[in-house]
């Protein structure tokens, strides 16, 4: 290319490429509905993996393949929490006989510095 052409223009920002003599991958148009009834496509190349979901393109609900079932839930583990962990641990006659020996103490230190 000559002077002229890069005069003026910024480097790296523009490509003086074009897609002449270039084969593109080959792809497939997969198609998704959301709970909201927008419809549309998303190409995909062709030996590429078609998830189930895709994010709506309009609203950002969950859209499902409209060729495809419903993707299986996983089984999730509910959380455990301090109180769980805790019954593991003790019986609630111990939780009950620790909390009464700190009420006592605590009511032992309100005594001395009233």
């Amino acid at each position: 290319m000559g002077e002229r052409a890069l005069r003026g223009t910024r480097l790296g920002a523009t490509s003086y490429e074009n897609d002449r003599n270039t084969d593109l991958a080959p792809r497939q148009e997969v198609s998704y509905t959301c709970p909201k009834g927008h419809r549309f496509d998303v190409p995909l190349a062709a030996e590429a993996e078609i998830p189930a979901t895709w994010e709506c393109r309009m609203c950002g609900a969950t859209a499902l393949r409209v060729d495809g079932e419903l993707p299986e839930t996983k089984k999730v583990k509910p959380p455990r929490t301090h109180w769980d962990m805790l019954l593991e641990r003790r019986t609630i006659e111990d939780l009950e006989e620790v909390l009464n020996e700190r009420l006592a103490i605590l009511r032992a230190q309100r005594r001395k510095s009233a």
